[in-house]
């Protein structure tokens, strides 16, 4: 009983929070969200563990530079999470809030095809935009997600999220059937691949083995589909440029296992490029490394 008042309250207090910033510009909301983050967030314990991570993937950088990465991380971090009650709202545009399209050539080309696919993206910028996009295009794009441990919260976030009916996939071998079959009837299936998985598989990432969900990379191979890489980029307050590349080329040694292993390295170098290029921009604040090696 007291557990569940807890929820309670937490949901009534987010609910407040996202209805007052759903209250203001997009705009608005994304820089007050930012400016709170960004002065609060590199205080918090949790950006030691970014600091850590900067240090393993990017040693090359100094104290200097990893405090102002941490703090871009916070900065990106609280503008995303005020632009979620506008996130589904958000429109193709080529101004002010909002969000335009690369690569489209690569997405009509799978859509055209028809059958099934798999798309991969990551933790960077505003990944909620990605689903819009595939609204602007007449599709839907199911989804694997890790439930919050809220239950009130988890329920107003997947409303939130304005999936359109998209299929959404509660992670864990339940989620996995339910994609597996999504994609047998020719479904779209999206993952987010940047967050260490304890049984998944140990590939390279910056150099340094990380744990790494193999699913997107064994559903494609099962299917025979393309395996389609998204990249979010923050341009502005609310404003995104999203990004989809060409379908990365599936290994064929014949061992089933190895072609995955090989497919989810690929996978993982795309990630680290996109890293590379806007490091504020990623969730630094995740420990996506063993322990042994952050030491």
């Amino acid at each position: 009983m007291m557990r569940d008042l807890r929820f309670r309250l937490e949901a009534g207090l987010a609910a407040a929070l996202l209805w007052l910033v759903g209250c203001l510009r997009p705009e608005t909301a994304s820089n007050i969200g930012g400016f709170v983050a960004r002065v609060i967030g590199p205080w918090l314990p949790v950006s030691r563990v970014a600091d850590a991570n900067l240090r393993l993937a990017l040693p090359e950088l100094d104290a200097a530079a990893r405090r102002r990465i941490v703090r871009g991380v916070w900065d990106n971090l609280g503008r995303t999470a005020a632009e979620f009650p506008h996130a589904r709202n958000l429109r193709r545009t080529e101004a002010g809030a909002g969000w335009e399209v690369a690569g489209v050539e690569h997405l009509r080309a799978v859509l055209d095809a028809g059958g099934p696919a798999v798309f991969v993206a990551a933790h960077l910028a505003n990944w909620e935009a990605i689903a819009p996009v595939f609204g602007h295009f007449g599709h839907q794009l199911a989804a694997f997600f890790r439930p919050a441990s809220n239950p009130y919260v988890d329920r107003m976030i997947r409303g939130l999220r304005g999936l359109d009916g998209a299929p959404q996939f509660a992670k864990g071998a339940a989620g996995a059937r339910a994609g597996m079959a999504h994609l047998k009837a020719g479904g779209l299936l999206g993952a987010l691949i940047d967050q260490k998985m304890n049984d998944g598989i140990a590939v390279p990432l910056f150099g340094h083995r990380a744990m790494t969900a193999p699913a997107p990379a064994t559903l494609a191979l099962r299917f025979g589909c393309p395996i389609v890489p998204i990249r979010v980029e923050r341009l502005g307050p609310a404003r995104f440029r999203v990004t989809f590349e060409a379908p990365l080329a599936h290994p064929a040694s014949g061992n089933r296992q190895e072609d995955a292993a090989a497919l989810t390295a690929a996978i993982n170098l795309r990630l680290e490029a996109w890293v590379r290029a806007r490091p504020e921009q990623w969730l630094w604040l995740h420990r996506r490394w063993p322990k042994e090696l952050m030491s």
